[in-house]
């Protein structure tokens, strides 16, 4: 039988934003709901900031921080038990970034990603 454990530690911003960028191409494991909202609050401030100053300087941002985003996204939607595949619905408007927002929002899930490295 799989081992199912919870594991849910809560990040603080700081801690959020340099897990991401320290697992910026780890699509394994799980993120938890506080790491992955860090980082969303993180880039959009840090974008709509630098969109006031440059839009080349947002964009180069947008880039830079766009295999994060994917995966810590991956990681936020193994800790509710559903493969990072889902994060396809983002090519669906509306209907699919709703359904993904409510992936994200959900709080930690027993799963089978838990121990994954």
């Amino acid at each position: 039988m799989r081992d199912t454990r919870v594991s849910c530690e809560f990040m603080n911003f700081i801690d959020a934003v340099q897990a991401c960028f320290a697992k910026y191409t780890n699509f394994k494991g799980c993120a938890s709901r506080s790491e992955f909202w860090w980082w969303f609050v993180f880039t959009l401030i840090v974008t709509a900031a630098l969109r006031a100053l440059s839009y080349n300087l947002a964009a180069i941002f947008s880039f830079a921080t766009f295999l994060p985003s994917i995966a810590v996204t991956a990681r936020r939607l193994h800790d509710v038990d559903r493969s990072g595949w889902w994060q396809l619905l983002y090519f669906f408007p509306v209907i699919g970034w709703m359904v993904l927002i409510f992936f994200c929002v959900e709080p930690t899930q027993p799963n089978r990603y838990i121990h994954e490295t």
